[in-house]
């Protein structure tokens, strides 16, 4: 939807199920709409679309994007956004660190991003701005020696020239966001930093390529990293990083005692990768690839647990889990108080939780329409409070 100072917000599809493009377009239909009727029905609607590799070829026809692009005017909705990280399925079966693969060493992910900008400027009109989200490189575990592996640069900057090529015909802006997350191959704004600085200087000469390719800046992320949300902001503002996007997510925070480590128990899932962070007074201590491999390291070492864990876990925006777990909503709050005083460094926001499936039973107890209706009046409140969106008296 279209907020103040040409902002835009959607929700990510991927919370819902859709390898092909016949499921991915039931869930459209089974559920967007109806988030759409609760939340602004009388609106245009935004769909923060997520498509794999699968859906995305399949979507490619003549035939079935036309059928879509009739189908957004039909319902008054439309697409601004991608999600292009998750390559193959994303529900119902272990993902763990597949979700990586194939990584940006291969012709496989850079021929699937450069689809979904065929694609998502086939559903723009001339002139407007679209963005594409997708892994900070790959997974550390994959290349434990340094440096980056140099292809994972190739192929960004031989998208980044596909982008030029297709944005050409309608005059798009069209921007990649690479996504900093806990153990990928830049997690931190500083790794990030360092990053965006070997891609700037391999891709000299290459005059759009800030403006193609920037970052995708996920909340829950650099939560768990325990990072100052304005402090990294602030610095990717000032080495000219472009913000793609921002991830409007929450990630779930948990003094290690006994008690809340037998509460954590309930979040050990075998679908989604749940990456930890352990820490002393604010000081990180360990990374843990999985929840079980810390609850089984914290279990047999309480001197190592430190005073808190910060669980890349997305839990919902609007309600904190309780039963001893808390939340990173103030990391959220805080990006929205930068964005508030630099609303034109970045358009598009997403809300990102993805998890309603694997939830303790006692946080899906709603449907999932009514968890992603409730994380946008919560989300728009926020923004209203902070003059970037209408206020609104309505309820939903």
């Amino acid at each position: 939807m279209k907020l103040l100072n040409g902002l835009e917000l959607a929700y990510c599809t991927n919370v819902h199920r859709g390898n092909t493009w016949e499921e991915t377009f039931h869930s459209l239909n089974r559920y967007v709409l109806k988030v759409r009727d609760k939340v602004s029905p009388e609106d245009r609607f935004a769909i923060g679309l997520r498509l794999g590799a699968q859906a995305a070829s399949e979507l490619y026809t003549q035939s079935e994007l036309l059928g879509f692009q009739k189908w957004l005017e039909a319902k008054n909705c439309y697409v601004f956004t991608i999600n292009g990280f998750p390559y193959g399925n994303f529900h119902g079966q272990r993902v763990k660190d597949d979700v990586y693969r194939p990584d940006w060493t291969t012709t496989e992910r850079l021929e699937y991003t450069v689809l979904l900008f065929e694609i998502l400027a086939e559903l723009l009109q001339a002139g407007e701005e679209g963005s594409v989200s997708t892994l900070p490189g790959s997974f550390k575990e994959f290349h434990p020696e340094r440096p980056a592996p140099a292809q994972i640069y190739e192929n960004l900057l031989l998208c980044s020239d596909e982008m030029d090529r297709i944005r050409k015909s309608k005059d798009l802006d069209l921007h990649l966001g690479l996504e900093p997350e806990p153990l990928g191959l830049f997690e931190t704004t500083p790794e990030t930093l360092a990053f965006f600085d070997q891609l700037t200087t391999l891709g000299q000469g290459r005059e759009s390529l800030c403006r193609n390719i920037g970052v995708n800046y996920d909340c829950c992320h650099l939560a768990v990293e325990h990072e100052d949300a304005k402090e990294g902001l602030d610095q990717l503002a000032q080495s000219d990083i472009r913000l793609s996007k921002l991830h409007l997510s929450s990630a779930l925070k948990v003094s290690p005692t006994d008690e809340n480590l037998t509460g954590l128990d309930h979040f050990v899932e075998e679908v989604y990768l749940h990456q930890v962070v352990a820490s002393r007074e604010g000081k990180i201590l360990r990374r843990y690839k999985d929840l079980d491999l810390a609850l089984e390291q914290g279990r047999a070492s309480e001197a190592g647990r430190g005073d808190q864990w910060r669980i890349h876990y997305h839990v919902p925006l609007h309600a904190s889990p309780g039963d001893g777990m808390e939340d990173t909503r103030d990391h959220v709050e805080a990006t929205l108080d930068w964005l508030a005083e630099n609303p034109r460094k970045c358009r598009h926001l997403e809300m990102e939780t993805y998890t309603w499936e694997v939830l303790p039973e006692g946080l899906r107890a709603k449907e999932v329409v009514d968890q992603v209706a409730e994380e946008y009046a919560w989300t728009l409140n926020e923004l209203a409070r902070r003059c970037l969106a209408e206020k609104s008296d309505r309820t939903i």
